[in-house]
């Protein structure tokens, strides 16, 4: 399992495909498979049945779909999106900004 340098409710921007440029905030990380859930972007439209017992209605729903991580740029508060590096502040490991060396918020 891989260590990844993006973590849930960080913001992140699109790097490439059909929804290149857009921001949005990480709802799931998905490390053994190298993916993020981002909310709002690569929307899909999925089929959903009706179960019976349950008060589901179906039809078709619109929900995210995992992306590369590869593909997505943490988005730094002062530079805009950026690569992620890493400092020893202590005893601890800080997530720090590429371009211009600030400290990224660690959400864990």
């Amino acid at each position: 399992m891989q260590s990844l340098n993006i973590h849930r409710n960080d913001t992140v921007q699109v790097l490439t495909g059909s929804d290149r440029g857009k921001q949005g905030r990480v709802l799931r990380v998905f490390p053994d498979k190298g993916t993020v859930l981002v909310e709002h972007v690569r929307v899909v439209k999925k089929t959903v049945s009706s179960k019976t017992g349950q008060r589901t209605k179906g039809g078709i729903a619109e929900q995210e779909s995992p992306i590369n991580v590869s593909n997505v740029a943490l988005v730094c508060p002062n530079c805009g999106p950026s690569r992620v590096g890493y400092k020893k502040d202590g005893d601890q490991r800080v997530r720090v900004c590429k371009k211009c060396g600030q400290t990224l918020a660690t959400k864990k």
